[in-house]
């Protein structure tokens, strides 16, 4: 088994689940964190086969069976090694290479190029605690990065110099490892003066870097181009420090950027993990699913946010299964995880998460959205567009109740008939043009408090979408302001109350009595809130 290409048999069991393979065949339970079913090996009525998502492997209790997905494809369907890789490789859709023995040259460079990445690292973590790396570190601080995140994470610094052309110009494989490039006059170092984020593999060996600038110049981030050991698209940045969270946390989060990722983790979501340097794909996807296949995305709540999570959304669909609970959060108000975490802490960041919105549901918005269904026309684009997206969903089961489930909403509210009365009806704000514009600011600023105060908020049917100009008003004086307006509101349905209840009075009604007198203890105790407030 060991002449043969250990790259694809890698890759089959990242794109595989074990408790797929074995699903097909064996019925599973899932009871803490593996998967039981009676053993296919030997006949068993008490269940004592377990399989285990995470490490890639299943062992029997009963008879001592054990192994991964390639030996229970090889048992279990009586296959020689070959065969089950070629079975294998139909389930995962990728194509199978031409076997060969493992050239040991390969071997021999891949080892080298780990090598020179270890010891980059290394060099970056020294610099970043020199002379040279002073404005870096603190820099790293200023965002939030303690000396133990610094070492968690081995951040670095790449320095303005060649240092690393310079230390390995001996080795044939440098340039092979992205981190240099041969110019005019010899080689150079492709990091220059860059906070450095080493870029791990799911086992914990840095096969990459990530690069921030430090003086405001574009783009702030550039990677480390693909290499032997390095591919974008198959890697999912901060699993090696997210794995065992995500079976604690039973589900993954996915932000849109790596550092994100690292301050999610910080910030009290350790199972948070992020794409790298390129959009999500069916790889990252195929990867996070043997570990859990409850996922929550977290985009930005802007245009190009909505356009990630929809396409989160297509790429996911063949991967759900009845037991994925995936869901959609949006950080609104033009921030990023990193900024929720700084102002609002842990507790807003949970709100955002707490909130997020179920995959049925969101594809639902998504196509109402996209498409006219009031219309005839448009009810069949979206119906289309519906159908397509559902069938991409390989559990049959669950593809049917997909279609259940929208063909009861799609009953309900685009094909039942309504009666049309010519009336146009204009929702106006329940607030006048100053306050409006005051709110839409704040919000727009101040996002954790549009979190906080959501609720009250939502009641007076405002399009916080606008733009406000600027305001002089720190967060005390904004949330001071929301509060005084929820008093305000409060107040006055007090007094509508009273008004109804003094014409039941006087109209013989004795129950209104009693009811009056609370209104007006209530009304004392707002009235005084409030001026409590405007001392503050």
């Amino acid at each position: 088994m060991a002449e043969f290409n250990r790259n694809f048999t890698d890759e089959l069991r990242e794109r595989l689940s074990v408790v797929d393979v074995v699903g097909r065949v064996v019925p599973l339970t899932k009871k803490g964190q593996n998967w039981w079913g009676c053993c296919p090996f030997h006949n068993e009525k008490t269940p004592s086969f377990s399989v285990n998502e995470d490490k890639g492997f299943y062992h029997c209790f009963g008879c001592g069976e054990h192994g991964d997905i390639i030996s229970f494809t090889m048992k279990h369907n009586h296959m020689d090694f070959r065969s089950a890789i070629e079975e294998l490789a139909n389930m995962a859709g990728i194509k199978m290479p031409e076997y060969k023995p493992r050239d040991q040259k390969i071997v021999q460079r891949e080892d080298s190029l780990f090598d020179i990445c270890e010891k980059a690292a290394q060099t970056y973590i020294e610099k970043l605690f020199s002379a040279d790396g002073e404005h870096a570190l603190l820099y790293a601080r200023k965002r939030g990065f303690s000396d133990e995140d610094i070492k968690k994470y081995r951040i670095g610094y790449a320095p303005k110099n060649n240092i690393i052309a310079n230390k390995f110009a001996n080795s044939k494989f440098l340039i092979d490892s992205g981190l240099c490039r041969r110019g005019d006059y010899g080689m150079y170092d492709f990091f220059r003066d860059k906070l450095m984020f080493p870029i791990f593999n799911p086992r914990g060996k840095i096969v990459a870097f990530s690069g921030r600038s430090l003086d405001g110049s574009e783009p702030k981030y550039i990677n480390t181009p693909d290499t032997d050991i390095f591919h974008k698209r198959k890697t999912v940045f901060g699993l090696n420090f997210a794995r065992e969270a995500i079976h604690r946390a039973n589900r993954s989060i996915i932000v849109e950027g790596q550092i994100d990722a690292i301050k999610m983790q910080i910030g009290g979501f350790p199972e948070t993990v992020a794409p790298l340097g390129t959009a999500l794909t069916d790889d990252h996807i195929a990867i996070l699913c043997k570990s859990n296949r409850n996922i929550t995305f977290c985009f930005d709540g802007d245009n190009a946010g909505q356009k990630a999570a929809a396409r989160a959304c297509g790429i996911i669909m063949p991967f759900l299964r009845d037991t994925s609970d995936v869901k959609f959060a949006f950080v609104r108000g033009g921030k990023d995880p990193d900024e929720i975490l700084k102002t609002g802490g842990t507790d807003a960041m949970k709100k955002i998460i707490d909130d997020a919105v179920p995959l049925v549901d969101f594809l639902w918005d998504l196509t109402n959205k996209n498409y006219v269904v009031s219309t005839p026309g448009g009810r069949s684009q979206a119906e289309k567009f519906l159908k397509k997206e559902i069938n991409k969903i390989t559990d049959n089961d669950l593809k049917i109740e997909f279609e259940k489930e929208y063909n009861a909403r799609k009953f309900n509210t685009w094909h039942k008939w309504k009666k049309s009365n010519n009336v146009s009806n204009i929702n106006l704000p329940d607030v006048d043009a100053v306050t409006k514009n005051t709110l839409i600011y704040i919000v727009n600023t101040f996002p954790e408090l549009a979190e906080r105060y959501l609720d009250f908020l939502g009641t007076l049917n405002i399009d916080f979408d606008g733009v406000a100009g600027e305001l002089n008003l720190d967060f005390k004086d904004a949330e001071k302001y929301i509060v005084f307006l929820k008093l305000q509101r409060y107040i006055d349905k007090l007094n509508l109350q009273k008004q109804d209840l003094t014409s039941r009075m006087l109209m013989g009604d004795e129950n209104a009595r009693e009811e009056l007198n609370k209104i007006d203890d209530e009304l004392s105790s707002a009235h005084q809130k409030r001026e409590t407030l405007l001392t503050i």
